[in-house]
């Protein structure tokens, strides 16, 4: 049976997925919220809290708490997190496309991305990523095959990172990360529904194991209206 504090997220959620409290909108105050509720300040805290870990509210200290944009994802920029990990952790209907897998000799530059030698092969792996039933997500990865010898679509479809970890047993340990904005190509446009979306969002990232060994470049692509890239910062 559902505990008070999660029966009242509950029906906040409700209230913002339906309009009820709309973007930028102030939630009553904690006080209003007891009464309403009939519960203790612990428990409107409680339901408060996973409101702004699962990215509906922003609490603002002395000021209250405000509804966030619902129909954009939070993408940890700093985190090394894979697709399926998010889409667990933020309970959206998700699916992934595998629209190429191929071994094969990476061009020049790639095999220097990747610090190859010559005769190194890569895969390469062409995902579709759909949220909510739009494709949004064009990822773009190439995996160094003296790391992973052998991959399966039906791996790449459903967790390529579980499977390096889980039944390789290696260890993902950091990437390193750069963010720009791009005119969406044609292939952006044969794959993901861009709507009227002529830009796109492309997160490029080079992957290493905890023996600093770097075995992953991925170019993801991201349709501008569904994201808000995140990262949390302390000074010193």
């Amino acid at each position: 049976m559902n505990t008070k504090y999660l029966s009242i997220y509950n029906d906040i959620v409700g209230k913002i997925e339906n309009g009820i409290y709309e973007i930028n909108d102030k939630l009553p105050s904690e006080h209003i919220l007891m009464k309403e509720y009939n519960v203790s300040r612990d428990t409107i805290r409680k339901a408060l809290n996973i409101l702004e870990q699962n990215g509906y509210i922003q609490k603002t200290k002395g000021k209250g708490s405000f509804v966030l944009d619902i129909n954009k994802f939070n993408f940890p920029v700093s985190g090394v997190v894979s697709f399926k990990e998010l889409t667990d952790k933020i309970g959206k209907d998700s699916e992934t496309k595998v629209e190429s897998l191929k071994c094969i000799f990476p061009r020049t530059s790639m095999a220097k991305s990747l610090e190859l030698n010559p005769e190194d092969k890569v895969w390469e792996v062409i995902r579709a990523r759909t949220l909510d039933k739009e494709k949004i997500i064009l990822d773009k990865d190439y995996v160094a095959q003296k790391f992973v010898e052998n991959l399966t679509e039906e791996i790449c479809k459903d967790s390529l990172y579980n499977y390096i970890e889980n039944e390789l047993g290696l260890k993902i340990a950091y990437s390193k990360k750069e963010i720009t904005v791009q005119m969406a190509t044609e292939e952006d446009k044969k794959y993901l529904d861009m709507k009227n979306f002529d830009m796109i969002v492309v997160v490029k990232s080079y992957t290493y194991l905890d023996d600093t060994s770097l075995f992953q470049y991925t170019e993801s692509r991201h349709r501008p209206d569904k994201f808000v890239f995140v990262d949390f910062a302390r000074r010193h």
